[in-house]
């Protein structure tokens, strides 16, 4: 098992900048493929990004590319998605996800609990 904890979502002007956190405990955090999917109301869940387990490869939605980055710290057990240049459609709820595999297009088998981003016009 693996546990995640998504944290610092928030409320931002559009053009302003977010960091999210994604603390993992439970089995070796650095042989899995961490990501981040967001659902928007009345939207489907949507993958966002992704990084393999060594930081050397990540993936994007085409509609984040060149605003957010994906980072992650194996020795803090820790994923990051650096978020600039908001948009009021990055509003959604944004989960942090981890698979053994890459996660493009599978349904990652864990999943943080949420957080809320608000992007203000």
């Amino acid at each position: 098992q693996v546990q995640l904890v998504d944290t610092g979502g928030g409320l931002v002007q559009a053009g302003g900048s977010l960091r999210l956190s994604c603390a993992a405990s439970g089995r070796t955090f650095s042989n899995y493929f961490m990501g981040w999917f967001r659902q928007a109301p009345g939207k489907e869940r949507e993958f966002v990004a992704h990084i393999s387990w060594s930081g050397r490869t990540t993936a994007y939605v085409d509609s984040v590319k060149g605003r957010f980055t994906i980072s992650r710290d194996n020795a803090k057990n820790t994923v990051y998605l650096q978020m600039n240049s908001l948009k009021p459609e990055d509003t959604a709820v944004y989960y942090c996800a981890a698979d053994t595999r890459d996660m493009v297009r599978i349904t990652p088998a864990y999943w943080g609990q949420g957080t809320q981003v608000t992007v203000s016009s």
